[in-house]
């Protein structure tokens, strides 16, 4: 499974409650609500669950990305973030 290789991986360099492991964190579980909702269309509750999720994630990449732009850059396309466009 590829969310325990990239535990092991992140747990090696950094602990479990560092910006990178709470954002692969919240991409898991944006993939699974999404494959949820994919059956489920009408369930408000996942998607009002999903949409925090969402915006915590969001934050958590926008603080990393005024730490360390470059970290932020890898981490995004190792776990193939979409990145919000601003206007």
């Amino acid at each position: 499974m590829v969310k325990n290789s990239f535990i092991s991986v992140i747990s090696k360099k950094e602990n479990k409650g560092s910006v990178e492991f709470q954002i692969f964190s919240f991409t898991c579980k944006v993939r699974k609500l999404t494959s949820h909702l994919e059956l489920h269309k009408k369930d408000s509750s996942s998607q009002k669950g999903l949409q925090k999720i969402l915006g915590k994630r969001q934050r958590l990449l926008t603080y990393l990305s005024k730490i360390n732009r470059k970290h932020h850059n890898e981490l995004i396309s190792e776990l193939d973030i979409r990145e919000k466009k601003t206007r």
